[in-house]
């Protein structure tokens, strides 16, 4: 896996690399806490942030600046131990009741068992259209680099530079894409033992608290308005590695696809899952 990142997405890289303003690095130049009280901490000079749980409330932070498409890169440590109950997210949103949204969520589990991913996409407000995974290591362990690249054309969901997942842009076939709504980063870590483990069978253990989850290397580029115009940049899709990688992953992690969902969509599916 690790060889892949060097340099099965250095092509992908070197586009994404050009003519973009770039911002990262220091939390407490780039985010707000939003929640939580001191629940939620930046540490060494503004490099680490941690986020954390416990009975009486969770935590949060949100970018200060809004982006409208570029990339977002962020290391997170999840949840260590019996993490069930608890979600840590990762996601862009703008705001009101026809909002665009961009979402990693993590739903943590008891000791021993795998986390699951879940992705989302909405658009004009609405959602439902949802992806969840497996990982392939224990996100517990280590720092593991979290990516979202938004462009008028499509959307791909990063895991340490192996795309898991591309939305393509199907407004051709009557399908809202979030293009038109600037964006902050939002990340927060609470309690959703009604739902997120196992359907809500598992509780969270509010002996383990405080939970704590933590991030670093926060990385934003915004793409410029002339790459807007140049219709290459525009077309350009995955490398061959990177369609190789997709199918790996969702050959081998995906465990839910709203696109084949029969029971969920008995009168037949979604356009954009048609189309793709």
């Amino acid at each position: 896996m690790g060889s892949f990142t060097h340099y099965g997405f250095l092509m992908l890289a070197l586009l994404f690399s050009s003519c973009m303003v770039t911002y990262g690095g220091n939390f407490y130049q780039e985010f707000d806490f939003t929640w939580g009280g001191n629940r939620a901490k930046i540490f060494n000079g503004g490099q680490l942030l941690s986020l954390s749980l416990d009975k009486v409330s969770g935590s949060g932070f949100q970018s200060k600046k809004e982006h409208l498409f570029g990339r977002i890169d962020m290391q997170i440590k999840l949840v260590a131990g019996n993490s069930a109950g608890t979600v840590t997210t990762y996601y862009l949103s703008s705001q009101g009741p026809t909002h665009d949204e961009i979402d990693f969520e993590f739903l943590g589990n008891v000791t021993g068992e795998p986390y699951i991913l879940h992705t989302n996409i909405y658009a004009q407000g609405k959602g439902n259209k949802e992806q969840q995974f497996y990982l392939w290591f224990d996100p517990t362990k280590n720092f593991h680099t979290y990516s979202i690249i938004w462009k008028p054309q499509h959307i791909i969901f990063l895991v340490d530079n192996t795309p898991i997942r591309v939305y393509k842009n199907a407004e051709s076939v009557g399908v809202p894409f979030p293009k038109n709504q600037p964006m902050r980063i939002y990340s927060s870590l609470w309690n959703a033992d009604d739902w997120a483990t196992r359907g809500g069978l598992v509780k969270t253990d509010w002996a383990q608290a405080p939970f704590t989850a933590y991030y670093r290397n926060y990385m934003a580029q915004s793409f410029s308005p002339s790459q807007f115009s140049d219709q290459k940049w525009q077309n350009q899709e995955l490398d061959s590695n990177g369609r190789r990688r997709l199918r790996w992953v969702q050959k081998n992690f995906m465990i839910y696809n709203y696109c084949t969902d029969i029971k969920r969509f008995p009168q037949g599916f979604p356009p954009e899952c048609r189309r793709f």
